[in-house]
């Protein structure tokens, strides 16, 4: 009966009803949306770099260093090369990554075949990139670009104000990968040799080209100048004719991810990249929590003011409850007159506070669900 009544109050106030539910709404939201937030990015962070225990990169930020090599993100940190994979390969496991081009926004990373069994990643469907122009898509990225195995995908022009920069590739969509809930799902995944291509060292030529192209004629060894037409597209006729200038010990690479046997492999490694002048040597697990621990300083700033807001709603909750009873004394002495104890109409008013707080946190906790899955890593 007590309840029936508190209902039918509330009910019968339904703006007022709205707006208390909603301001207990948005206090509690924040906190709980940031709490679940938190926690996920903190385990996503962690499982990737336990997973990844040293990255080799050129000097420069940690930061970025660590973000491009295992998420993919960020700024591209300054280049290294194929020797210093080399050098490195000679201690421990390592893998190559390029990852500095983009195609419709996603990052273009460049692989080598061994990527896909350290990361075990695994085909849905199609296959792995084998050929020249080949990728495979992550899963998010096949949603997102409404792409499938037989399709194309265009990388994106750096700076369409460089008239004289590499073209727009059309690369073609040889597999998607099945969902791992990681980085990998957010991006496209090509051969080293593309993503060569992809970053203007290597090229292709038409068979024919246009009079005055040619700078310099010695016996076979032919050298073009910049009007040589180059291709924009690998197809079986022109794979053969894609090259890449120089040699392999320059070709460059954005971060070595290192897989050491042991901890003096990796004792070995840091001691080497302590004293280098070019290279440095990232213990991912260190600096993701260096990381963490920024996030959580702001979180522990961002927890005081949720709570000196959430004592501030109290006190105007506190405040509307007063004036309520003000406004409600002839109702409320009447309930008294009638035969009503002063216990029940507290019980009373007590039950339509609590199904206010009550909507108001089921209400934060829809809309913490949907900022979660919107937001959410």
């Amino acid at each position: 009966m007590i309840t029936r009544l508190a209902i039918r109050y509330l009910r019968y106030h339904k703006i007022r009803t709205a707006l208390l539910v909603l301001s207990v709404a948005l206090v509690c939201l924040l906190p709980f949306a940031v709490t679940v937030l938190v926690g996920r990015h903190q385990q996503a962070l962690s499982r990737r770099a336990v997973n990844t225990p040293l990255v080799v990169g050129a000097k420069g930020s940690r930061f970025d260093l660590l973000f491009n090599a295992l998420y993919f993100r960020g700024r591209t940190p300054a280049p290294t090369n194929m020797a210093e994979y080399k050098r490195v390969r000679a201690k421990a496991p390592a893998l190559p990554v390029l990852a500095r081009h983009r195609a419709q926004g996603h990052p273009v990373v460049g692989v080598s075949p061994e990527y896909f069994a350290w990361r075990r990643l695994a085909v849905e469907n199609g296959t792995r990139p084998a050929l020249l122009g080949d990728c495979a898509l992550g899963a998010n990225v096949a949603q997102a670009a409404e792409k499938s195995v037989g399709d194309f995908i265009l990388t994106d022009k750096e700076n369409t104000l460089e008239l004289t920069g590499t073209y727009p590739m059309k690369l073609f969509v040889a597999g998607v990968l099945a969902p791992t809930g990681g980085p990998d799902d957010d991006a496209i995944f090509v051969g080293l040799l593309t993503a060569w291509v992809l970053e203007g060292i290597g090229h292709g030529h038409a068979g024919k080209q246009k009079p005055g192209t040619i700078l310099n004629r010695d016996g076979d060894v032919v050298v073009y100048n910049e009007k040589v037409q180059k291709f924009v597209e690998f197809t079986d006729q022109n794979r053969d004719s894609f090259h890449v200038h120089g040699t392999d010990e320059d070709y460059p690479l954005t971060a070595i991810l290192v897989y050491p046997i042991d901890n003096r492999a990796a004792t070995i490694l840091k001691g080497r990249y302590r004293v280098s002048q070019t290279g440095q040597i990232l213990d991912t697990r260190e600096v993701v929590d260096e990381l963490l621990g920024f996030v959580f300083q702001l979180k522990r700033f961002f927890d005081a003011n949720t709570l000196l807001v959430t004592l501030a709603t109290g006190l105007f909750l506190a405040l509307i409850v007063a004036l309520t009873l003000r406004v409600r004394k002839p109702e409320l002495e009447t309930l008294f007159r009638i035969g009503c104890a002063r216990g029940t109409i507290v019980k009373m008013v007590a039950i339509e506070l609590t199904i206010v707080i009550g909507a108001g946190i089921v209400v934060a906790l829809c809309g913490s669900l949907a900022c979660i899955t919107w937001l959410g890593p």
